[in-house]
């Protein structure tokens, strides 16, 4: 099987960078024959059309990159699969995903959103991301790159930390896990919050709005944010380095640093929706905490970004669900439990590395990825 990745590449720090990347080790290293081009570059994928003649090109995106995706390599023959998360809402190229002999999405949660807008559904299987579990690893607190980045991010030895991850941190339920650490304060373990947030013009309003919040809740002084530029080298030991990590996402098409925080180990919080329904075990690798609210819209507008030529607002026959927010009083209990008991993080953290390497290794869903396609479409 010859099989062409229309990814971000070179790869870069973000999620569906990794995701293509890992794939593409994955592949190579269980003897398919794989090559990774950027989605948006018509000239490189057209060079590799005509002399590597992939038997698929396997595109990572959303429904919006259809035309990178999908279009471009139907133009010249070429079996496209897409690989694809979901944003809430698929508002253009119906026609042609339902005319796909098969598609690839992250999670059960991403195909219910895709037959809910309209695709057919038989022909989406899921397939996760894979996780690099020889990379994220349980690691010793005495490990000096671990230590060191608790101390760059002002974290004594006795105090536990808590970590979420994101472009920004309000997406990833920063705000509720505030709002349950704010009912805590005092009565748990002394702790330090630390959000890992990219640095990116959209994200400084909120991070000030969330810095605020904080402020306000009596509890600025223990939450810190970490605005800077990583690499894929860094985030093994800034998890490992991590107690618990905390991250009930409002709007998740898979959840791959969860994964991560799993892998190397460290319990997680999250919400009792979406993606984590599949990645996540309740009570086991993880704690989900129920869904407080879902923020519904009745209209939006689309345009440069998601495939369609003209900015566009689609008012939608019902109300959709634009994000999910998580209960703070479950987190402000899940996090006292775990807080208090070093034992429950240690088999919680133990459980979760055993799954994620069971399921969700990046040579696993590579396998799951050649079975699937032998299966629906014979190609070997």
């Amino acid at each position: 099987m010859k099989v062409l990745v229309l990814t971000e590449y070179p790869p870069s720090a973000a999620g569906l960078s990794t995701q293509g990347q890992l794939f593409c080790k994955g592949l190579e290293e269980i003897g398919v024959d794989v090559h990774p081009v950027h989605f948006e570059s018509p000239q490189e994928k057209e060079w590799y059309y005509r002399w590597f003649k992939p038997d698929v090109a396997v595109g990572i995106g959303f429904w919006g990159h259809v035309p990178h995706l999908v279009l471009h390599p139907q133009q010249f023959g070429i079996t496209a699969i897409p690989w694809l998360v979901a944003d809430g809402y698929i508002a253009a190229h119906q026609d042609v995903l339902n005319a796909l002999p098969l598609i690839l999405v992250t999670s059960n949660w991403v195909k219910e959103v895709y037959m809910r807008d309209g695709i057919k559904g038989d022909n989406i299987e899921v397939l996760p991301v894979g996780c690099d579990t020889d990379a994220f690893v349980p690691r010793s607190a005495d490990d000096p790159k671990v230590r060191s980045i608790r101390e760059a991010l002002g974290v004594a030895d006795d105090q536990l930390m808590i970590l979420t991850v994101g472009g920004d941190a309000a997406s990833k339920g920063a705000q509720e896990v505030m709002h349950a650490l704010a009912q805590l304060n005092g009565t748990a373990s002394d702790w330090r919050y630390i959000c890992k947030v990219w640095p990116q013009p959209r994200t400084v309003q909120q991070n000030l709005v969330d810095l605020e919040l904080a402020a306000s809740l009596e509890i600025g002084d223990k939450v810190t944010y970490s605005t800077n530029v990583v690499s894929h080298n860094f985030m093994p030991y800034l998890l490992a380095a991590c107690d618990i990590y905390a991250a009930p996402s409002r709007l998740e098409g898979f959840g791959m640093i969860q994964v991560e925080a799993n892998a190397c180990g460290k319990p997680v919080v999250a919400i009792n929706a979406m993606a984590f329904l599949d990645t996540m075990v309740h009570g086991e690798t993880a704690f989900l905490a129920g869904v407080a609210e879902e923020r519904k819209i009745t209209q939006a507008t689309y345009g440069e970004g998601h495939g369609i030529d003209n900015s566009d607002r689609i008012v939608f026959p019902y109300a959709r669900t634009a994000e999910f927010r998580a209960s703070s009083d479950d987190i402000a209990r899940y996090l006292l439990m775990l807080m208090n008991d070093a034992g429950l993080r240690l088999r919680m953290g133990q459980a979760g590395r055993k799954r994620v390497v069971e399921l969700f290794d990046y040579r696993q869903v590579a396998k799951r990825f050649v079975q699937i396609v032998s299966g629906r479409l014979g190609i070997q």
